[in-house]
């Protein structure tokens, strides 16, 4: 794996393919492995990150959305990427939000599986998510206990060509991805049916299908 070194620590990363940037990232407790690329790789380069806290970038006792957006921010001003497209699943989705609210070097953001703070998660996994907290103190779940706080004022700045996903069965309330579509300017909407919150991301082809029909390819 590359190493980059953005705002006092390491993000590890792997370039696969050619063509104009993407920049894939996973959710909470996962790592790059999760995306499926064969597809996307005749199109894109892909470029496949840790976050902070996750998989073989720097270990923190505590993070935050915002900093982790700020890593990716980093990444595109370092690597000086342009016109990128940006999926983020979940966790992924949450920071592409944040990071194209900052920056018109995102010209695409697929968002799967977000939300704009704690209460858009359903109860009964807010209530596991506290539950396993307490007993582990993991700064993982502290993470989606917390944050994100994402006002709408943030995502209406958003000038991204925008997708917004959830599966049909997803941890998300389906108010939550209508509200987060709603604010985004021109964002398309799309409830995948008979999908969890994982079922059409982790180790899918279903994602890279999504991103190349949003693509035009």
């Amino acid at each position: 794996m590359k190493e980059l070194s953005v705002n006092g620590i390491t993000l590890c990363y792997e370039v696969r393919g050619h063509g104009d940037p993407l920049i894939l990232l996973h959710g909470n407790g996962e790592d790059h492995r999760i995306f499926r690329t064969e597809l996307l790789e005749p199109h894109f380069s892909c470029y496949l990150i840790d976050s902070r806290g996750h998989g073989r970038s720097t270990r923190l006792h505590e993070l935050h959305y915002r900093e982790m957006a700020a890593d990716i921010l980093e990444f595109i001003r370092r690597l000086d990427l342009h016109d990128v497209t940006l999926a983020g699943f979940s966790d992924g989705g949450i920071i592409g939000l944040i990071a194209a609210s900052q920056t018109d070097r995102i010209k695409t953001l697929i968002a799967c599986g977000a939300n704009a703070s704690p209460d858009g998660l359903i109860l009964p996994f807010r209530m596991i998510n506290h539950v396993i907290y307490a007993l582990t103190r993991s700064p993982l779940f502290r993470l989606m206990i917390e944050e994100p706080d994402i006002r709408d004022e943030e995502l209406q700045q958003i000038t991204a060509r925008t997708l917004i996903t959830a599966g049909q069965h997803d941890v998300i309330r389906q108010e939550e991805t209508d509200h987060i579509a709603s604010c985004i300017k021109g964002a398309r909407e799309i409830i995948v049916r008979h999908a969890t919150h994982t079922s059409y991301v982790v180790r899918s082809n279903r994602l890279a299908e999504m991103i190349l029909r949003f693509a035009g390819i």
